[in-house]
Parts: structure tokens; C-alpha cells; sequence
């Protein structure tokens, strides 16, 4: 995800942490200082950091889950509204996803319980100040697990209750439909979440809001793009015919290529044909507004980490490369050499190309 970076690899996946993250420790710091001053500051800090540590265990549930079944969780990001894990496919079957998704609010129930049992007391009172640092931090913490639990469960896709829908659904329908009535189950959820936050000036329901609308409609068209990508293959979706530069092109060369053609990747070919990588139009302008010398090589901005695929591999698995990253996957023969390349725009354009 972009704006994220790394924190290590934790039991087969990489934890990154989004940039965002930050601003809400800042916020809740400064929050804190403002009423209470430094120990109220340390207090909720820490609560906040040990709110975040258990929800990446709801996270590592549906990857450990996921695992059972033969699926990867590439990376898990903490984002100042949760945790997002990335699985590398859907489970196959609507049973195995019942129970990938509810493997996470189980961890926050163990959390729960465990916490119980360490003394904390679920007080009536403790939900209304559960933002007071003088409130026990095991009280605290006890409640938001049982919270985040519950909270998943509402059916609102992409949340955990809304992918057991989905995935029910699926037992009377295809993938692509079922996710289709969940993401607009989950937008409606989200609407009445979003006009909740604005009567009770609480902007982080609004937040959420914002979050599960526009991540229910992204999802679905997600699936719906993965659902026709697998009955194709790369060489069916690639952009055959392109302009490309050479190594001794210039940045005015670049430009001037920007301008007389629609593209906004170049691919750079050595005398030989073979890649060295791409310009891209954003590299190019970024470039010149930093006042390069016009005259510098174009291979002086190339991005070199360019995926190769062959002719017959799925659009899916192309799908897969681009969203971690890839200004293009390029398309080659089985001897190495370049025939097309692929971006998330064209694979976009085909997909409106061919009606689906």
C-alpha cells in the first residue's frame, strides 16, 4: 500500500504501518497533553499502541486461518482506522471464508476473555470514558476488544459480518453477485453510520463511514475484474503497439514523446530489444519540475523493477503484480524479448471494451 512502510516480516508476513498512523498518535498525544497533561499524554499513548497490538492479532487471525488453507497474507497494514491484511487470493469455498473472516473478532474474544482473567472489570461506565486515562488500562482494553468483536460482525462488506454474508450469498449465487449485494448492503450501513457521526459530532464514525463506503465499492469491482481476468490471458490484454525509447534518449526526447502520443509509460529497449525498464509520464514531470537537465538520459529517471510475465499467464496473476506497485508488467516470449506491456489503465479499458 502506498504510503506505508515496513516494520519486519512477523510469522510469515511483512507489517507495515501506514504513514496516517502517525497523525493519530500525534493527535491523541497533543489530545491528551492539552487535558491532562504528560502522564495522561504517556497513559493514552500507550493504550493506543497496545489497542493497535491487538489489532494486528485480529489481523494475524484471518492470516493464520487463511493459512490453513493454502493462502499467503503477503503484508498487514495498520491504518489509523484498523488493520487491513491482504490475502493473495479468496478462499475457494463460502464455508472457508465463513471462517477466515471470523477467525479475527475470535482472537479479540480470546483477548477478552484473557483479559477477564487478569482482572479487568467490565463497569458500566467504562465505554463513556473509555478515552480517560484514569480509567484502568485493562478496563480499557477489555472493552474495546469485546467492541472491535461485535463490530466486525455488523454485516457491512468489507468488514468481517459483511464477508460472511458475501460468502453465504455464495452458496445461492456467484461470487460476482453475491459481492455485488454485500458491497451495497455495506455502502447503505455506511451512509447511516456516516449521517450517525454528523448528528453526534463524532468524527471518527464518520471516518469509518468514509472507509467501508469507499472500500465496498472497490471490492467489488475488484472481484468483478478478478472474476473475467482468470478466463484471459496477459497476451489477450496488452498494449502491442507503443512507442519506446533507447538508452541514449534524452529528458526533452521523453517529453516530447509524452506530447505526441497517448501513452504514459515508455518502455526503454536496449539495440537488441531487450527492456531495461520504463519512463513513466509521473517520473518525467517530476523530473522536470525539479528543473533536470533537459539533456540528461531518460534512463536517469527509468524505474528498472519491472515485472516480466509470459504470453499465456492469466490477467489475474497481472492483477496481482500491479496492485503492489508495478508501473507495467511487461509481456515477453519465451525467450525474454518484449511484445507488450500491461498497466491497470488498459486492463481497465479492455475490461470496458468487452462489455463486461
Amino acid at each position: 500500500m502506498a504510503w506505508s512502510f515496513s516494520l519486519g516480516r512477523v510469522l510469515g508476513s511483512e507489517l507495515r504501518v501506514h504513514v496516517t498512523f502517525f497523525l493519530l498518535l500525534a493527535w491523541v498525544g497533543f489530545a491528551a497533553y492539552s487535558s491532562g497533561g504528560i502522564s495522561a499524554t504517556i497513559n493514552n499513548l500507550i493504550f493506543v499502541l497496545a489497542l493497535f497490538a491487538c489489532v494486528v492479532a485480529h489481523e494475524f487471525g484471518h492470516a493464520l486461518m487463511a493459512r490453513r488453507y493454502g493462502i499467503r497474507t503477503p503484508d498487514i497494514t495498520l491504518l489509523p482506522i484498523g488493520g487491513l491484511a491482504r490475502l493473495e487470493r479468496l478462499p475457494e469455498k463460502p464455508v472457508q471464508e465463513v471462517l477466515v473472516a471470523l477467525a479475527g473478532p475470535a482472537v479479540n474474544v480470546a483477548i477478552w476473555l484473557v483479559l477477564i482473567v487478569l482482572g479487568a472489570r467490565m463497569q458500566p461506565d467504562t465505554l463513556s470514558q473509555i478515552d480517560q486515562p484514569h480509567v484502568a488500562l485493562l478496563n480499557r482494553l477489555a472493552y474495546v476488544n469485546l467492541v472491535l468483536a461485535l463490530f466486525n460482525l455488523i454485516p457491512a462488506f468489507p468488514m468481517d459480518g459483511g464477508r460472511v454474508f458475501r460468502a453465504l450469498l455464495c452458496l445461492k449465487m456467484d461470487r460476482v453477485k453475491a459481492t455485488r449485494i454485500a458491497a451495497f448492503g455495506g455502502q447503505m450501513v455506511a451512509v447511516g453510520l456516516g449521517f450517525l457521526g454528523l448528528t453526534t459530532a463524532n468524527p471518527v464514525l464518520v471516518l469509518i463511514a468514509v472507509f467501508v463506503f469507499i472500500a465496498a465499492g472497490s471490492e467489488s469491482q475488484d472481484v468483478a475484474m478478478r472474476t473475467i481476468a482468470r478466463r484471459v490471458m496477459a497476451r489477450d490484454a496488452m498494449i502491442s503497439s507503443y512507442h519506446a525509447l533507447t538508452p541514449e534518449d534524452t529528458l526533452t526526447t521523453a517529453a516530447q514523446a509524452v506530447i505526441h502520443t497517448t501513452q504514459h509509460e515508455f518502455p526503454v529497449l536496449d539495440h537488441n530489444g531487450d527492456l531495461l525498464g520504463f519512463v513513466t509520464r509521473n517520473r518525467l514531470f517530476a523530473a522536470l519540475a525539479e528543473e533536470s537537465p533537459r539533456s540528461a538520459p531518460a534512463t536517469s529517471i527509468m524505474e528498472t523493477d519491472i515485472p516480466r510475465v509470459a504470453l499465456t499467464i492469466e490477467l489475474d496473476t497481472v492483477l496481482d503484480k500491479l496492485h503492489r506497485g508495478a508501473a507495467a508488467i511487461a509481456v515477453c516470449t519465451k525467450a525474454g524479448h518484449m511484445v507488450g506491456y500491461i498497466t491497470l489503465e488498459n486492463i481497465g479499458e479492455f475490461m470496458v471494451i468487452q462489455g463486461r
